[in-house]
């Protein structure tokens, strides 16, 4: 098995291709890392989420990192860690454009809402709708590639 860097392009193509990241975020010297759905274009990657520690630690310490993964088998695969920061895309005001193009971006994916609206635990029933839609703003990404070959 080889391995090589791949390019900014190769780690977007990866990205572009992909629906599911790992998301970590950092409070207080503590990490989290949950899975979620997102959508990517230009330089923002979108994702979903109802509120929770995720939100909370998001808000907290909007520096983020994201990983997308793409596996054909043990020996075959390609890793790319996204750095970046939180921007949360409030419904009114500013962020409302944003906030109605990714929930565009999002829904035309299969199931999009999940994991970010599922709690292990049954949820009451909100007058309204809490749900979090948030960009991360890409300020960086670096990528890994294995592949069957000889030295």
């Amino acid at each position: 098995m080889l391995i090589k860097e791949l390019s900014r392009r190769e780690c977007s193509s990866v990205i572009q291709a992909g629906h599911l990241a790992r998301l970590a975020c950092c409070n207080e010297g503590r990490p989290y890392v949950v899975p979620i759905t997102y959508a990517f274009t230009g330089n923002c990657i979108y994702c979903f989420s109802m509120p929770g520690q995720k939100i909370d630690w998001l808000r907290a310490n909007p520096n983020v990192c994201l990983q997308v993964d793409e596996f054909s088998s043990e020996r075959q695969w390609k890793s790319v860690l996204v750095f970046g920061r939180y921007q949360e895309l409030s419904p009114e005001g500013q962020w409302r454009r944003e906030c109605m193009h990714a929930w565009s971006l999002l829904e035309a994916r299969p199931n999009w809402w999940e994991p970010g609206g599922l709690k292990p635990a049954p949820q009451g029933v909100a007058a309204s709708s809490p749900h979090v839609f948030f960009c991360v703003d890409i300020e960086g990404m670096t990528g890994r590639a294995a592949y069957e070959g000889e030295a």
